[in-house]
């Protein structure tokens, strides 16, 4: 089992792409799944004339829109490699299940277009990995148009991002003179050729020595010397390459190439799997939870609902840490304080499953949940284990929900309640007397948008949403809070979540001030407290 155990191990890489919207994320994973042999055919959501969609986007909504709005998990192996790919959705609105998603991830793919450089969207999500501490890969997107020079990239990553890169490879050309890209550890000039393919996995490829005589059929004179004088300026000016520095995310290696035609991703495969770490350690309250400790643990950081609309299921989303899980074990629940049975175990192609026997630390499996499971969950063999909680983050965005249909109260509630423990809103309770409809909260505005989709289309609940003033969401720790008497001050509103923990909306950056200075007896934290930290309100408050 130990010997097993290691070699499963070695073998594992489990990572996310981040990236701004359009910066090609979608198209690049499917190239991956491509050389995996996960699929056959890149489904570009492009090309929906074809009627064909992306093999990452499963929600109808995803497909409507030519967008992702939620992380879908995709597996499949490369070179004696298994391979667990975290798809993340890119939109600013969809971040909070991205960041609980990276919670899962050993290293991140930075994904970056050429002509647009380092956008907002990846500023925020390079932040949550470096606070992670996790290996950042940096994959330069759309080489086969006109875009900014790779020297400038590399200063605009040190500027903005604060990280220092090392190109792994070069690119030979820009647009339609895109040649391929030049392999700096190997000496090698990997030459691409589209003839016939159309982007797809037909590719032609060829990889001629730097020194042979041969790169002069292949590249012209020009392109010949342009190389030479830009690598002689990487090697003398450069950073050097350390696993060290790249394994602790203060270094990243950079590739370049075109996901759309295919240049580049190849190589950047190959290298990412051997540069990429194995499945790290996980904090416990106990310390880090080692992978190759012997026995099972793992924690859930993903819940959806409905992947299956013919059956109305859900899924847990569970990493595994250490050691091995087997089809119908069972585990210890920490929050609920007892043993569980760990079923219907399932590995994922975006919504297509496929029923499996066990599973190593790095894996993402799918348990089927009848309501027992919350994102940061913990299950293990034996007691006394609890992993570092999922983050939950504070809202920006609030609206009342009200039913168009009072017969069918009872289904909108469920549905609440299900999207609810999934991650994709937030749930508060009014306090005042008579106000029995909920206050939905969102991290970004057009998850409204998918919360009346999802909740007319899986619940056949039709909903209407009168939008709240407030722009801030605060949990209260302290003792003695008296949330009427709070509330007549204005601006603000107490609620309580899911827990009974108090909660306080504020209107805006003045509010929050006001009663912070106020009230120093209290504080407003963004972070939802352990139950133990804080006393949560008598029902009706």
């Amino acid at each position: 089992m130990t010997n097993e155990l290691h070699r499963e191990v070695a073998r594992r890489r489990t990572f996310a792409i981040i990236s701004h919207p359009d910066a090609g994320k979608t198209t690049l994973t499917e190239k991956l799944l491509l050389y995996g042999g996960a699929i056959h055919l890149a489904g570009s959501v492009k090309a929906k004339r074809a009627r064909r969609h992306a093999t990452s986007d499963w929600m109808e909504l995803e497909k409507e829109r030519g967008i992702s709005v939620t992380s879908s998990v995709l597996q499949f192996s490369y070179r004696d490699h298994s391979v667990n790919l975290l798809d993340t959705p890119g939109h600013q609105d969809f971040s909070e299940d991205t960041y609980r998603t990276l919670a899962a991830a050993d290293a991140a793919v930075m994904l970056i277009d050429a002509a647009k450089g380092v956008e907002p969207q990846t500023k925020k999500l390079f932040k949550v990995c470096r606070l992670r501490g996790i290996p950042i890969f940096t994959f330069v997107n759309k080489l086969d148009r006109y875009g900014r020079e790779p020297l400038e990239l590399m200063n605009e990553l040190e500027h903005v991002l604060g990280i220092r890169s090392y190109p792994m490879n070069w690119p030979i050309g820009m647009g339609p003179d895109f040649r391929g890209v030049y392999d700096r550890q190997a000496r090698v000039v990997h030459v691409f050729s589209t003839e016939g393919s159309h982007g797809e996995s037909e590719v032609s490829e060829r990889s001629v020595a730097i020194d042979s005589d041969e790169i002069k059929t292949v590249l012209t004179e020009t392109e010949l010397a342009k190389l030479h004088e830009e690598i002689e300026l990487l090697d003398i000016g450069g950073d050097e390459f350390t696993r060290e520095k790249s394994d602790a995310g203060q270094l990243t290696p950079m590739f370049f190439g075109s996901a759309m035609t295919n240049f580049g991703v190849r190589p950047f495969l190959d290298a990412f799997l051997d540069l990429a770490p194995a499945p790290t350690s996980r904090l416990t309250t106990q310390g880090p939870r080692e992978p190759t400790h012997p026995k099972f643990a793992g924690f859930v950081f993903k819940i959806q609902a409905n992947m299956d609309p013919a059956h109305r299921d859900r899924i847990a989303f569970m990493r595994v840490v250490s050691g091995r899980y087997v089809k119908g074990m069972s585990a210890f629940h920490s929050r609920l304080g007892k043993d569980v049975r760990l079923a219907k175990p399932s590995q994922f192609m975006a919504a297509e499953r496929t029923s499996i026997e066990d599973a190593w630390p790095g894996d993402v499996i799918g348990l089927f949940d009848p309501g027992l499971y919350r994102i940061g969950d913990t299950l293990a063999e034996g007691t006394g284990v609890e992993f570092e909680g999922v983050p939950r983050f504070s809202p920006e965005f609030f609206a009342v929900v009200r039913s168009r249909d009072p017969l069918r109260r009872k289904q909108m509630e469920k549905g609440l309640e299900q999207l609810s423990e999934e991650g994709t809103v937030q749930i508060f309770q009014q306090l005042q007397m008579g106000m029995k409809d909920p206050i939905v909260g969102v991290v970004g505005a057009l998850q409204f948008e998918v919360l009346q989709y999802r909740l007319e289309h899986e619940y056949g609940a039709k909903i209407a949403l009168d939008r709240l003033p407030f722009s801030h969401a605060r949990w209260v720790v302290g003792a003695n809070f008296d949330p009427k008497a709070f509330d007549w001050e204005g601006n603000r509103q107490t609620v309580q979540d899911r827990d009974g923990l108090p909660l306080v909306l504020f209107r805006d950056d003045w509010a929050l001030q006001h009663a912070e200075d106020k009230h120093p007896e209290l504080k407003f934290v963004s972070e939802a407290p352990q139950l133990r930290q804080a006393t949560p309100l008598a029902s009706g408050g």
